[in-house]
């Protein structure tokens, strides 16, 4: 299949909802390729999902580094995106640089950096630089130890036009897309309208040009699943059916056979 690049990804607006799905590692990374996705996202959130952390704050450049090189050894044809993580962002622009610059060695495609009209001028010369970045807006997990708990954003006026503003400066920074996260549905369907670069939802309606989901969720291994999300499989009972059957088989002799 024809490699996906962010300039495939900025061209489907308007003509093609665009599908994310996230993956750490190879195996993963290849099946999620053989499904057809658009783009795998090393996200940040391997913190939950795979290291068994609380939140996405722990993760660090070299975890990200190292499940970039992972998923890229797949060589997927899908975009392949990796989130920058927990204050990176906020770093002086030659570290930043030289991080984001350490993923794309990795094997990434391209960066996405959770913040909005603060991190423009970061995001603006991170694109100057040839570092390709996607945005994103609305809940920013990194920030959870602020907030104190996850909440949805957009449903006042003020976080409205917030929302607005960062997703215009983003645009105007140069991003290929944007990620909006836990967001109302509204607002999330009119700042789609009002860029010309397509929005990723999670949890943000059915207005966005394209939908981002945690593999674990889509695959029903997750403990806690966000209730905005779907489970399309309930590979947790099939998991823990084939390791408590080896482990009778072992009990009683019967495997190896």
């Amino acid at each position: 299949m024809k490699k996906t690049t962010v300039k495939t990804i900025a061209e489907t607006k308007g003509s093609e909802k665009i599908a994310v799905l996230t993956a750490y590692d190879a195996i993963f990374a290849r099946l999620a390729d053989l499904a057809g996705v658009d783009a795998i996202l090393i996200g940040d959130s391997l913190g939950n999902t795979v290291m068994g952390y609380n939140s996405t704050v722990p993760v660090r450049m070299d975890d990200m580094i190292r499940h970039t090189a992972m998923v890229a050894r797949a060589k997927p044809s899908a975009l392949i995106v990796a989130d920058v993580p927990f204050a990176v962002a906020h770093k002086s622009f030659d570290f930043l640089l030289e991080d984001c610059a350490n993923l794309l060695r990795a094997g990434a495609d391209c960066v996405k950096i959770e913040g909005g009209a603060l991190l423009a001028d970061s995001i603006k010369r991170l694109v100057n630089a040839g570092i390709p970045v996607m945005g994103h807006i609305g809940l920013m997990p990194q920030q959870i130890l602020k907030l104190g708990a996850y909440k949805t954003f957009g449903k006042s006026r003020e976080e409205k036009i917030s929302l607005l503003e960062d997703a215009k400066k983003l645009e105007e920074a140069g991003v290929f897309s944007i990620v909006i996260e836990k967001t109302d549905a509204e607002t999330a369907a009119e700042i789609t309208k009002k860029v010309s670069v397509p929005t990723i939802g999670i949890g943000a309606g059915a207005g966005c040009d394209g939908q981002v989901l945690v593999c674990a969720d889509v695959l029903g291994l997750g403990e806690k699943i966000p209730p905005f999300a779907k489970k399309y499989a309930d590979l947790e009972g099939i998991v823990k059916g084939a390791f408590s059957q080896y482990v009778k088989e072992v009990k009683k002799g019967a495997f190896p056979g």
